[in-house]
């Protein structure tokens, strides 16, 4: 991985980065409810990024000792000689490690930039991807972004591309047992040249049987989206959410006439975050649509945390669990 696509992954949050049937958060049917009915509490690990590449199976053991039942992974290193790892280790001793410490994980972010892209396709990460996932016994392979060399120049060609391979990504995975999904930021809220926006192509042109969707709400309300309308709008097709708050002093907009056009990595570089229930995210009125979304499990996640890493991910859990918990 290269530099630039470094620095652009810490901005941006790309995250690059079963067996479990119960659904792990219901909710009250009324909005005006006071509290949301959460079973599990999950945590996004690329929110712990730099802790985990320094010792992982400490860092699994605080998540845990936090509190947090189920951990979305990411960043997996797929080598065609050695196998799998993740932060230096392997599949079997993450899954025993995660069997340790009583942590499940229903998800993964894989990087499927070469299978989306256009003129190229290639099968075998994804192939990959889902032999990781059930070895894992994860239900969810999700691709966190589209194939970075496009960020900046997406076209309405290239989501129906996608589309198409997500399609053709679920077909291979149902074959393991596992769905492919698709997680957002900003960019595909940018309205492209036919007046649609990148994440209506996706959602319209794949099948709702085959491929699912992660809304993340931090970037789709950044984008001035009204996430439980959009659930409205696409009934079902989000049964999973990352749970991430916005910086009350920063809540401008970041799509739209004055943004769309603009390089990525100069948007990402202003945007900062905050603890889960300290930032402007009403999360409540959000969860209160948890069925037309179809949502099944959420994941706490901060891009960028400037307290204490474990510190910040308490105080998020700790709000979750009072605040959004029954």
């Amino acid at each position: 991985m290269n530099t630039d696509r470094r620095t652009f992954l810490k901005q941006a949050g790309a995250g690059l980065a079963a067996a479990y049937l119960a659904p792990s958060w219901l909710s009250c049917s009324s909005s005006n409810a006071p509290a949301i009915t959460v079973e599990e509490i999950g945590l996004q690990l690329y929110t712990l990024r730099d802790q985990l590449a320094g010792d992982a199976s400490a860092t699994l053991s605080r998540v845990a000792e936090i509190g947090y039942d189920h951990v979305e992974t990411f960043g997996a290193e797929i080598n065609s000689g050695s196998g799998a790892s993740f932060w230096g280790l392997s599949v079997k001793n993450l899954t025993a490690l995660l069997s340790d410490y009583g942590l499940k994980t229903y998800s993964g972010h894989y990087d499927l930039s070469d299978f989306l892209t256009p003129g190229n396709g290639n099968l075998d990460t994804l192939k990959a991807s889902i032999d990781i996932a059930a070895h894992l016994r994860q239900q969810y392979v999700i691709a966190p972004v589209p194939p970075f060399l496009l960020i900046d120049k997406l076209t309405v060609d290239d989501y129906l591309f996608m589309a198409d391979q997500l399609n053709k990504g679920g077909e291979l995975a149902a074959q393991s047992g596992v769905k492919i999904g698709y997680h957002n930021h900003f960019w595909e809220f940018r309205t492209l040249a036919d007046g649609r926006r990148g994440l209506d192509i996706l959602i319209d042109n794949t099948d709702k049987d085959l491929v699912v969707f992660e809304l993340d709400l931090f970037w789709s309300e950044k984008s001035g989206t009204d996430s439980a309308a959009y659930f409205e709008k696409h009934p079902g097709r989000f049964p999973l959410w990352h749970i991430k708050d916005m910086d009350k002093a920063n809540t401008e907009t970041v799509t739209g006439p004055d943004y769309d056009s603009r390089p990525v990595m100069e948007i990402t570089s202003t945007i900062t975050y905050t603890e889960v229930g300290t930032g402007s995210i009403d999360f409540k009125k959000i969860l209160a649509e948890e069925k037309a979304a179809g949502l099944r499990y959420a994941f706490v996640e901060q891009d960028l945390i400037t307290i204490d890493p474990f510190e910040s991910i308490a105080k998020s859990y700790q709000y979750v669990k009072s605040n959004l918990l029954s």
